[in-house]
């Protein structure tokens, strides 16, 4: 721990709760389009199933880099045709309302207070693959007290790809040992750890609804577990 100088936040699923977000503003469009009995989180989760096809694109199959929020535009075409509703239909501007929705997510009770909590200690920032005008808004929004915003945008390359964590280092100015990535998931953990960073699991169980089965506990031994951010910093002393 004292070699650390910087937490970088997975913020979608870690920082924030994407799946009541998104529901929550799919719900209002669908009730708009005449379609009151689709499961909104049903769609929620549809949606988010196009995430890490759409950024596998941009990693291995030559698309070039694509800000999250042009993907975030571009994936509900799919799930609302799965509805039968035709995007073609509707006009830009409620379709890019829609796609908003990523940025109007509510942070997790013990956020914020964590967040300013952590900030005392050390430097703070998203790593995040979500783009500088969607995080911004975001931490505008809900009160997150980032010391800078960086993210997919500022190394062009998505996670797990190795250049999204050293990317991220070498902007810092810092060793990967001296950077911890504080995520709720193991995978993107376990990929930080293969670039030398330091790893800090914090528990979400809810993050994909009351049946979730990933991402229940730890999976590796970690350097720090915590049951959420307030947790983390009193384990980290702050």
């Amino acid at each position: 721990m004292q070699t650390i100088k910087a937490l970088c936040f997975d913020v979608f699923g870690t920082v924030v709760d994407w799946r009541s977000g998104v529901a929550g503003q799919a719900r209002a469009f669908l009730l708009g389009h005449g379609r009151p009995e689709v499961d909104a989180f049903e769609f929620a989760d549809r949606w988010r199933g196009q995430y890490q096809p759409a950024m596998e694109a941009c990693r291995s199959q030559g698309r070039p880099y694509t800000r999250l929020d042009v993907l975030h535009r571009e994936n509900p075409d799919l799930v609302l045709a799965s509805y039968g509703l035709d995007p073609a239909g509707m006009s830009a501007a409620e379709l890019m309302v829609l796609s908003h929705a990523w940025r109007q997510l509510d942070p997790w009770p013990d956020s914020a207070a964590g967040l300013h909590r952590l900030k005392r200690g050390f430097l703070i920032a998203p790593l995040s693959n979500g783009n500088l005008a969607l995080l911004a808004a975001m931490a505008k929004r809900s009160g997150l007290p980032w010391d800078l915003i960086l993210g997919a945008e500022v190394t062009r390359e998505y996670k797990p790809a190795p250049g999204a964590y050293l990317g991220t280092v070498d902007i810092l100015g810092l060793r990967p040992d001296e950077v911890c990535l504080v995520a709720a998931h193991n995978d993107d953990l376990a990929a930080a750890r293969r670039c030398g960073l330091a790893t800090a699991f914090v528990l979400r169980p809810t993050e994909h609804g009351p049946c979730q089965t990933t991402d229940l506990g730890p999976e590796q031994d970690w350097d720090f577990v915590a049951q959420d951010l307030n947790d983390l910093a009193q384990r980290l002393g702050c």
